[in-house]
């Protein structure tokens, strides 16, 4: 049994024509009930024949991931999802409610193998990468749990996308095809802690999606300290990684920043990354740390405007990330890896 959700439009339409002899035009069909209708079960697919409806019943699934648990915040309503995959993997994703938009922050693999020191994913392990289906389900089980349409998409939850390229990129084709999701790419952002040779690649894709980049530091010495990856893929490399993506795509770039007291703070540090920045378009978020897994504490709020305002004075565009969803560990760097043993 195939799970239906790992196959992007021309894969389906191939598949089901190749192997059942279902007419092409059904595949239309079959994606406007799942990605748009957000109807799950091949019974209710009203206008397929009771035929093709027994063909998929009979050899494919719409596998979403089993809600094992779900947490809304009661100081802005995010909402954390404890997610159980088919072999008893357990992922968090987390739904985000803003003014103008709602997104969804969703996970590429079980636990994290990057080992960050401010990440609890990082610092609970690693298992494997999410299939495709496993990356799309996340998003399509949100949204009929909350029976919404969901407009802005962020692979910001658990592991590093890049490590899981091809699935990712397939996901992103899925969630952007007209006659699938029909998410508009700008809507789509993918976050990495920077893996240089796979930010070049995604740059030869030249697609309309956004990068973000977790920097978190100026200087090697203080970024090995944070992000193991550090010691492969040093800032420089990085950069120049974003340099070329840049070129390549004409896009600005969003870098994120985690300020920590004492640590990565200092008005040195934010002139530093100016001159990092020089001759880029970039976007800095500043994002004073969460709960964290190392007892990093957050810069008062004296450090974190003196440091906003170097940036800004310095023509770097830059902003202070609201903070969603820390009452249930749902903000940046705090979701975890966990074990059904773990839920009570």
């Amino acid at each position: 049994m195939k799970n239906i959700l790992d196959f992007d439009y021309e894969g389906l339409q191939k598949y089901l024509t190749e192997n059942y002899q279902i007419e092409k035009y059904r595949t239309d069909q079959i994606c406007d009930w799942i990605y748009k209708k957000r109807i799950f079960n091949f019974d209710n697919m009203t206008n397929l024949s009771k035929e093709i409806r027994k063909i998929l019943n009979e050899n494919m699934l719409i596998l979403l991931p089993n809600i094992v648990q779900k947490q809304i915040s009661k100081i802005d309503g995010t909402t954390k999802y404890l997610f159980e995959l088919p072999d008893g993997n357990l992922i968090e994703s987390v739904l985000i409610y803003y003014p103008s938009r709602t997104i969804a922050c969703i996970s590429t693999q079980v636990g994290c193998p990057l080992k960050c020191a401010f990440c609890s994913t990082g610092k609970s392990g690693f298992v494997r990468n999410l299939s495709v289906g496993e990356i799309v389900g996340q998003l399509l089980a949100i949204e009929k749990d909350n029976n919404i349409d969901i407009n802005n998409l962020v692979y910001m939850g658990m592991g590093e996308p890049l490590l899981n390229f091809e699935n990712v990129i397939q996901s992103v084709n899925i969630f952007n095809d007209p006659k699938m999701k029909k998410l508009g790419a700008r809507h789509i952002t993918i976050s990495t802690a920077g893996i240089p040779h796979k930010i070049e690649e995604l740059a030869n894709l030249n697609k309309e999606i956004r990068l973000s980049v977790s920097l978190h530091a100026t200087t090697n010495s203080q970024r090995d300290k944070i992000m193991p990856i550090n010691h492969a893929y040093p800032i420089e490399e990085v950069i120049q990684s974003c340099r070329i993506y840049q070129h390549k795509t004409n896009k600005r770039v969003t870098f994120e920043y985690i300020l920590i007291k004492g640590f990565n703070d200092s008005p040195e540090d934010a002139l530093r990354l100016v001159d990092i920045f020089k001759d880029m378009k970039v976007m800095v978020n500043l994002i004073p740390i969460n709960a964290n897994p190392s007892g990093f504490e957050k810069p008062s709020k004296r450090f974190i405007d003196q440091f906003l305002d170097v940036l800004l004075k310095k023509g770097i565009d830059a902003v202070v990330r609201a903070e969603k969803g820390s009452d249930i560990s749902a903000a940046c760097g705090q979701l975890r890896l966990r074990k059904l043993k773990d839920i009570s």
